[in-house]
């Protein structure tokens, strides 16, 4: 089977969307084919214009989206790299830990064939709630991978452990998978 050079960008409900654009244009400034998928939460905190300039094509929000005869969580796993998940919130990691296929986003995470990079983002609290904790440890468990949490300020106006990796991070930590 022969690999595209595609990505699939997995964009959960989280401020730290915000860095997910940066991410997806290094990606493909670096010559990357970029998939977008995002939760309908996400598009709350950035908007799906964004992803459309920035890859040429609309990202996917819709699990039954028409563009995809076959449904994206079957064509979008088809012929890709590698899923990078960013942010991961505690509620996408919980989903996908679990085996939940209760959006587009983790149901194409039970799809996927390729490597999973997980960049965790949430209030160190969550970060430190036992429940995340078992969670991230069975998505390793499983084969995920993760970049992150940092330190730092926190949109909840405190500093601590949960901050989304920058980008340059989490494309340091892709490395392996896209030569």
């Amino acid at each position: 089977m022969t690999h595209s050079k595609r990505i699939v960008v997995g964009i959960a409900g989280g401020i730290a969307a915000y860095k997910s654009a940066m991410l997806v244009s290094r990606l493909v400034q670096s010559g990357q084919s970029v998939s977008v998928v995002m939760t309908t939460s996400a598009t709350q905190f950035v908007g799906a214009a964004t992803f459309s300039a920035l890859t040429g094509s609309a990202p996917v929000i819709d699990p039954f989206d028409p563009r995809f005869p076959l449904g994206p969580h079957i064509e979008l796993a088809q012929n890709c790299k590698l899923m990078i998940v960013a942010p991961a919130t505690a509620r996408i990691i919980a989903s996908c830990s679990l085996g939940l296929a209760n959006d587009l986003l983790s149901t194409l995470y039970l799809n996927m064939e390729c490597p999973v990079l997980f960049a965790p983002a949430m209030s160190a609290a969550m970060w430190d709630n036992p429940a995340v904790q078992r969670n991230i440890q069975q998505l390793q468990k499983d084969g995920g991978h993760l970049v992150g949490p940092e330190s730092g300020w926190l949109s909840c106006r405190r500093v601590g452990l949960g901050r989304m990796s920058e980008p340059e991070a989490i494309l340091q930590a892709c490395k392996p998978w896209l030569e």
